[in-house]
C-alpha cells in the first residue's frame, strides 16, 4: 500500500497563520511530480507549534488539495495516548486516509507501554497506519518484538518509517514479519541503502523541493534498477547532507523552498532561521544542482 514517496509536507504560515494558499501550490507541486502520498502534520510540518484546530485544519485542507490523487498520511502522534488517539479520529473525520505514528517522546514508555499506546491508537481508526520509529528525536526506538506483536494484535498497524539510521533493522525486520509489512525510510540519505535490504520507499524531507527527482528515485529502486536510482541518489547527495549538516529539520528545508519561492520564511518560536552564512551555503547547493 505505501510502497514509492512519500512527502513530509512543511507548512506554510504567513502573518502567524496557516498559509493556505501556498500549502494548496505545494500539494499540487507534489502530486504532479509524481510523489505517492503526502504528510501533513509530521515533524517537518512544525507539528509541535500547531494548536489542535490548525492540525485539524492542516489535514483537512491537504486532504481536499489533495483530490484522491495519492495518499493523506497525517501525522496523529503524541505523548500522550489520549491526545493521539483523539488527533487520529480528527484526522480521519477530515479526510486523511492513513495516520502516520511517531513513538510517544519524552516520557520512554516501556515495551508494555508502547503496546498499549498504539494498540489504542489503531483501536480508535479503520485507517492503515504507519508507525515511525526516530529514536534521536523520541529517546527511545520501537523495539522489532513490538512490532511484531501490533502487527499481529493490530492488521491496521502495517508499516514503519523507520528513521534509526540503521540499515541493518530493515534486515532483522524483514526475518520476523510478514512480507506485507512494509519498511520505509525515514530519511533521505538512507533510502537507497533501506531499499536495497527490503525497504519499499521513505517518507521524505527532500521531496519537498525535488519531488520528481525523489519519485524517480524510488520508482527505479522499486523495479531493481539500482544503478539508475544511485545516479539520481549521488547527485543530489549534497542537498542532503546540506539538509543534515546546516542546522535541525525543517530549518534548512524551509528555508530552502522560500529560496525556490515556494513558501514563505516564517518559522515558528523555538525555531528560528539559519544565520545568512549557512542560508547562503544552501542557496549555493541549489544553484549548483539546477533547483534555483
Amino acid at each position: 500500500m505505501f510502497a514509492g514517496s512519500h512527502t513530509a509536507i512543511v507548512t506554510p504560515f504567513k502573518n502567524g497563520e496557516i498559509d493556505e494558499e501556498s500549502l494548496h501550490k505545494l500539494v499540487d507541486f507534489q502530486f504532479e511530480n509524481g510523489i505517492t502520498g503526502v504528510v501533513p502534520c509530521g515533524t517537518t510540518g512544525e507539528s509541535p507549534t500547531l494548536d489542535h484546530d490548525e492540525h485539524v485544519r492542516v489535514v483537512r485542507l491537504t486532504a481536499q488539495f489533495a483530490r484522491g490523487r495519492g495518499i493523506v498520511m497525517a501525522g496523529t502522534g503524541s505523548n500522550s495516548t489520549r491526545e493521539a488517539v483523539e488527533l487520529t479520529k480528527a484526522a480521519q473525520d477530515a479526510g486523511a486516509t492513513a495516520i502516520l505514528q511517531v513513538a510517544p517522546y519524552y516520557n520512554k514508555p516501556s515495551p508494555e507501554g508502547l503496546l498499549e499506546h498504539f494498540k489504542q491508537v489503531a483501536q480508535a481508526t479503520t485507517l492503515p497506519i504507519m508507525l515511525y520509529s526516530i529514536p534521536g528525536r523520541c529517546g527511545i526506538e520501537i523495539g522489532i518484538d513490538t512490532i511484531v506483536k501490533l502487527n499481529q494484535i493490530c492488521p491496521n498497524i502495517c508499516a514503519i518509517k523507520e528513521a534509526g539510521g540503521n540499515p541493518e533493522r530493515v534486515s532483522q525486520m524483514k526475518q520476523v514479519l510478514p512480507a506485507s509489512f512494509e519498511i520505509l525510510s525515514g530519511d533521505d540519505s538512507l533510502t537507497l541503502p533501506f531499499m536495497s535490504v527490503g525497504g519499499v520507499g521513505v517518507v521524505s524531507v527532500a521531496s519537498n523541493i525535488i519531488p520528481r527527482q525523489i519519485s524517480d528515485l524510488v520508482k527505479l529502486a522499486l523495479k531493481g534498477d539500482y544503478a539508475g536510482a544511485l545516479a539520481i541518489h549521488q547527485k543530489y547527495y549534497p542537498l542532503l547532507a546540506a539538509f543534515l549538516k546546516l542546522s535541525t529539520n525543517p530549518i534548512p528545508i524551509k528555508t530552502a523552498m522560500t529560496l525556490a519561492g515556494h513558501v514563505g520564511p516564517e518559522l515558528r518560536l523555538p525555531l528560528v532561521p539559519m544565520d545568512a552564512a549557512k542560508t547562503a551555503e544552501l542557496d549555493k547547493t541549489l544553484r549548483s544542482l539546477g533547483i534555483i
